[in-house]
């Protein structure tokens, strides 16, 4: 329980209706503390913490879980209790890792193309949310290339413009592509349903061996989004990419595009992290441009 401290402790207990027996630490977070937490009735539990989280950060989070369980695509851990008053706090059920088993590619391939099928309706949400702990607006637009560039692009290039990041040449590449976003972004589709944040550090293996999501940025749009930046960092094999492509086919010209719809990840890796990050995307905007 000293893991916990005791204000986060009492929390839990009332907020899940059973004591807490004891804590462990859990490795992997940048943002959040992690915890695996044995209660009083048996049950074990992931739970998030942050005494310095931003306003609205897990429970953004929990309506992100709550909106990819509802395609019953692929398994999301379910959401137990949370809370965004100190001490603030997410606890999830806690998905025990087993080996995946033979067909997880194939698997996480077609489960992912079954969320993106599941269409919100509309590009964007009802609600901001954020991307890792940067603040994302996801207000609505009728048309992809306007939600793009309104709600992704332009907040993070303004972003790295008061960081100091932003370079003569990055903002010249931006205008450059905002001139020609439209028919850059490829064929109208319905708005897809979207993780947002698909990394290979967010994807989990459960107790069975199959895929699992987690730490979603979730909104509706340009299903393209998730796989580029499935490529951005590696992590998945192409046997993944072919199942999904079996399941769901690409449009004309997807292969084109994944650096297109890579800039919204390296941009917001721009604004947390610095380094190289900002002459990648320079590199990308040179492609387009």
């Amino acid at each position: 329980m000293n893991a916990l401290g005791p204000a986060l402790a009492a929390a839990l207990a009332q907020s899940l209706g059973t004591r807490v027996i004891s804590a462990s630490r859990l490795a992997g977070g940048d943002i959040n503390e992690a915890f695996a937490v044995e209660l009083g009735d048996g049950r074990r539990v992931f739970v998030k913490a942050n005494a310095h989280a931003p306003g609205g950060l897990f429970r953004a989070e929990a309506r992100g879980l709550e909106f990819l369980a509802a395609a019953r695509a692929l398994r999301v851990p379910r959401v137990l209790a949370l809370s965004d008053v100190a001490p603030s706090f997410l606890a999830l059920e806690l998905l025990e890792s087993a080996p995946r088993r033979p067909a997880f590619d194939e698997e996480l391939g077609r489960g992912l193309a079954a969320l993106h099928r599941a269409t919100p309706g509309a590009f964007g949400l009802d609600a901001p949310n954020f991307i890792g702990s940067l603040p994302q607006s996801n207000v609505a637009h009728a048309r992809w290339s306007d939600f793009y560039r309104s709600e992704r692009l332009e907040p993070q290039l303004e972003r790295a413009d008061e960081q100091g990041r932003a370079s003569p040449a990055m903002r010249r590449g931006f205008d450059r592509l905002f001139a020609r976003l439209d028919a850059l972004v490829g064929v109208e589709e319905p708005p897809a349903r979207l993780h947002g944040d698909l990394w290979a550090g967010n994807l989990h293996v459960d107790e069975r061996g199959a895929p699992c999501l987690i730490d979603p940025a979730v909104y509706g749009g340009h299903r393209e989004m998730d796989l580029g930046m499935m490529r951005l960092f590696g992590g998945f094999s192409e046997r993944v990419f072919a199942a999904y492509a079996e399941a769901f086919p690409l449009a004309p010209g997807h292969a084109e595009r994944v650096p297109l719809y890579q800039l919204y990840p390296l941009m917001v890796h721009v604004n947390l992290f610095g380094g190289g990050y900002a002459r990648s995307v320079e590199s990308v905007l040179e492609r387009y441009g």
